[in-house]
């Protein structure tokens, strides 16, 4: 679906469940993401069906499957998502610890970004994040995203960072 120099990007399938098993019960995952509830193939292959699957029937993308080119290995996923308690589409991502500070997080991010943009026309991509996930906050500025405000997506009182294109905010502080 997507390609870049070291990496394919692509719709998830039910066989790509031993993967995400392994993906969202990632200690880093379940802190800075929470838990899914995925604890067996047949749990991940409907983590699967309910999330990526059913996102890339309604919106046309969702979380897609990252693999290196060179191997097929499966190292993470990236995507953008449609959530009902955020106006805009974020993007979102996670890696298993072993394929972290390579660049391949970028380079995917990067690559969804401009999909989202270009291929998708899509008019503003944003992203939340756990606050104390230096990482991916990292991450999110190398893309070109910046804090704006906390917000509580859930209704849970569980406050996440907003992070939106330098752009719109220097625009919104404008006015």
């Amino acid at each position: 679906m997507i390609e870049t120099e070291r990496l394919a990007i692509r719709e998830m399938t039910p066989a790509d469940a031993a993967f995400i098993l392994q993906l969202v019960n990632d200690a880093d995952f379940l802190r800075h993401i929470g838990d899914r509830g995925v604890r067996s193939l047949d749990d991940a292959r409907r983590y699967i069906e309910t999330g990526p699957l059913a996102s890339y029937a309604r919106h046309g993308f969702g979380l897609w499957l990252v693999e290196r080119r060179a191997d097929g290995a499966p190292i993470g996923m990236c995507g953008l998502l449609k959530r009902d308690t955020l106006a805009d589409v974020d993007i979102g991502f996670a890696y298993l610890p072993a394929w972290r500070g390579q660049g391949y997080a970028l380079e995917a991010a990067q690559a969804v970004m401009e999909h989202g943009r270009r291929v998708l026309a899509l008019p503003r991509i944003v992203a939340i994040v756990s606050p104390d996930n230096a990482g991916s906050i990292r991450l999110l500025g190398k893309l070109g995203l910046v804090f704006e405000r906390r917000v509580d997506l859930n209704g849970d009182g569980r406050e996440t960072s907003l992070y939106v294109p330098a752009a719109t905010l220097a625009t919104a502080v404008a006015r």
